[in-house]
């Protein structure tokens, strides 16, 4: 390294780790500049830009630094934790792989290589990763909840006393308790202990929802905010003014809350021949932001929502499809199953006119439920609503409200695909689906569980699985424990099936 590199290099990491990433990024070009041969700096610069949200200047940065052919643990991991948000596993495991050559003591970096291994379905590997990490690690708490999902526990494998034995080993912060306790109530949920296992949740998430000290009105202004940008009717453009060729190959995006079966429909679209996979891209969002030039630190947020009236949404539209449609493909469409994107309807509706709008509901108990199940990411705002069954009531509705909104402005423009109807009959579902979609049919669409592409999401082990009825009416097992979601659910007008005669599974 060339004399002066290595402190531009570390001035910059400390400037953008405290903040200031827009100063750091001069430092680390600066290094770069100064020994251009520098993977370690390249790598370095790859990880802010993607924290701005810049993948695609990431991802080159993390490439030019991997044919430096560096030598540094730190530096393949570091690259693979950028390709592998860009959705690049295949070359993310690759990079986890050196790491873990290089460095066999980090506990972090087998972690990485579990979580990409996972998203590839490779889950006997990602299990013994993850092992690894706890071996090195017993209290890497993420780790522990990674491996309980990776398969079903048995009576005669299980972590049950492991995960147990933390949490009576003294006291444990918030974020380390509710890994231990979402770990420990899926592991409990497994071998048929679904008293315990619930009040495993319930335990982990009062503490973490207390901690953040959620606050309901700031969603409520997201909704309230999103409904009065579209206040009028957004009628489908004529058939003619939509560009024949823009039409043949525009995005679909697959929206919803939480595990209601977005991944699945994802799954669905993209074993057609004429579709491939974005997974779940924040670009959308990114560049409506960057557009309006607000420099607020969230994504979406009141503010950014409010200055977006003013945006050239057509630009928007045209450099999403750029910088979204994957690399290397064939296949002339592809599928964006952001969740989060039901709150952008109504631009992306604008900015893509040919785009397919897909939103997927499901049963508003068994959605609460999942959603409480969930162990979502813990610096995300736009979750924390999830730790409390009344607050994922009051978000539920909210979340109807918006849909009902769009049915209205954006009418013909929204599928909504029912998750019990795409249960109870996959082939009359999936042919209303492709065909709003203007998509043939296909019978690769009725096998999705064989497609081999890389799932990034909670749903990657069971989206590996034929279609199956077991979530299906799972509340009722929580039937007691669920009466707060239900009450609020109540209070809110939403409608529910017949909660009072049904009875729970045999």
């Amino acid at each position: 390294m060339k004399q002066g590199s290595s402190d531009l290099l570390a001035r910059g990491v400390r400037a953008a780790e405290a903040g200031r990433v827009q100063e750091g990024l001069e430092s680390i070009r600066a290094a770069c500049a100064a020994d251009p041969r520098d993977a370690e700096a390249h790598a370095q610069l790859g990880r802010w830009l993607s924290r701005l949200h810049r993948f695609e200047e990431s991802v080159r940065a993390v490439q030019h630094a991997l044919s430096l052919g560096p030598r540094q643990a730190h530096t393949f991991d570091t690259a693979g934790v950028i390709l592998s948000r860009a959705g690049l596993h295949e070359q993310a495991v690759a990079c986890f792989a050196e790491a873990v050559a290089l460095d066999p003591a980090s506990a972090s970096q087998y972690f990485n290589l579990g979580a990409s291994l996972k998203f590839l379905g490779r889950f006997g590997a990602a299990a013994d990763a993850y092992e690894t990490c706890l071996r090195l690690d017993p209290r890497f708490w993420r780790a522990h909840s990674a491996l309980a999902a990776t398969c079903t526990q048995t009576p005669a494998s299980n972590h049950v006393e492991r995960l147990q034995t933390l949490l009576d080993g003294g006291p444990l912060d918030p974020i380390a308790e509710l890994h231990l306790r979402h770990a420990l109530a899926k592991e409990l949920e497994d071998l048929g202990r679904e008293e315990e296992s619930f009040a495993q949740l319930a335990s982990g998430n009062a503490r973490m929802h207390a901690a953040v000290g959620y606050e309901a009105g700031r969603d409520r202004q997201l909704f309230d905010t999103v409904i009065s940008l579209f206040p009028d009717v957004l009628p489908a453009p004529p058939a003619d003014a939509v560009d024949a060729e823009a039409s043949a190959s525009a995005p679909i995006f697959v929206v919803g809350l939480p595990r209601t079966g977005t991944t699945l429909v994802e799954r669905i679209l993209a074993s057609h021949p004429q579709v491939a996979s974005a997974g779940e891209s924040q670009n959308f969002g990114v560049l409506l932001k960057r557009a309006t030039g607000t420099q607020t630190p969230q994504v979406l947020d009141v503010g950014t929502l409010s200055q977006s009236r003013s945006v050239n949404l057509t630009a928007v539209g045209r450099e999403y499809v750029r910088l979204t449609r994957p690399a290397g493909v064939a296949q002339a469409r592809f599928v964006d199953k952001m969740p989060l994107n039901f709150f952008y309807l109504g631009h992306v509706a604008r900015a893509l006119p040919a785009a397919s709008l897909v939103v997927v509901r499901r049963n508003p108990l068994d959605t609460g439920l999942s959603n409480f199940r969930q162990l979502f990411a813990t610096g995300l705002p736009y979750y924390d609503y999830a730790r409390d069954l009344r607050a994922i009531a009051r978000y539920y509705a909210q979340f109807d409200r918006l849909v009902r909104h769009w049915q209205v402005t954006l009418p013909g423009r929204v599928h909504e695909l029912q998750y019990e109807a795409l249960v109870q009959d996959q082939r009359v579902a999936t042919a209303a689906l492709l065909e709003h979609c203007r998509l043939p049919w296909d019978e690769a669409c009725m096998e999705f569980e064989r497609n081999p592409g890389a799932v990034a999401t909670a749903s990657a082990v069971q989206v590996r699985q034929p279609l199956y009825a077991a979530s299906v009416g799972r509340w009722r097992r929580y039937r007691r424990q669920l009466q707060p979601l239900l009450d609020e659910l109540v209070a809110a007008g939403i409608e529910l099936p017949d909660p009072l005669t049904s009875s729970p599974p045999a």
